[in-house]
């Protein structure tokens, strides 16, 4: 049996789950809530997604991109307006500009990024603030005063997804998730987000 060798993610990334996968005949790396990951090997980038939204960005001519993971907190969780707006702030520009940033640095140019979205859903009719559409909102204003091509998307509806995102070549595979997961990634978020407000401020398509 031949062995496979996973060549080593970019420094910086040493902490992001990979492995072999023999169904896509790639290595495939793990991207959770708050994380973001670059690349330009021939592998994937995985990540679930409920109300969260998943930006994946690429240089389609150096053959680099990378995906993030992020979800804007709810109203519910703050005493007023103002916190959700510095907390909102915090980490979806972060989100946005690490993902943007990190690919710039290593070689890739602003006037050639393209991106997809996905993610966004709705999870409960009883929440105070739809979060998932307040994320979609959020990233789409973020990428076109970026100046940033969304050239396809999956976002909104009560479905949470799967996406496998190849930033050499930016083609994603999407899976739509049975509604019936939706009980079991609003506990995740919930996690995620009480996580958030807990830390301190001055801390710094294709269906398969």
């Amino acid at each position: 049996m031949q062995t496979v060798v996973i060549p080593p993610p970019r420094a910086g990334f040493e902490q992001i789950p990979r492995s072999w996968d023999n169904k896509h005949n790639k290595v495939i790396a793990r991207v959770d809530p708050g994380v973001f990951y670059i690349s330009s090997h021939d592998e994937y980038i995985f990540t679930r997604l409920g109300s969260c939204v998943a930006a994946c960005i690429w240089d389609p001519l150096l053959g680099i991109g990378g995906l993030n993971h992020f979800l804007l907190p709810e109203k519910e969780l703050h005493e007023d307006w103002h916190q959700l707006t510095s907390y909102s702030c915090r980490y979806g520009n972060l989100a946005m500009e690490q993902l943007i940033n990190g690919i710039l640095i290593s070689g890739g140019q602003r006037q050639r990024l393209k991106a997809k979205i996905f993610g966004g859903a709705q999870m409960t009719k009883t929440s105070v603030l739809n979060v998932g559409q307040s994320n979609i909102e959020f990233v789409k204003e973020y990428l076109k005063i970026e100046g940033i091509d969304t050239v396809s998307d999956d976002l909104g509806g009560p479905w949470p997804r799967k996406v496998l995102f190849h930033p050499n070549s930016g083609k994603v595979l999407l899976k739509r998730m049975s509604p019936a997961r939706i009980g079991q990634m609003m506990t995740e978020e919930k996690a995620y987000l009480n996580n958030i407000v807990k830390k301190p401020e001055d801390n710094q398509i294709e269906l398969f």
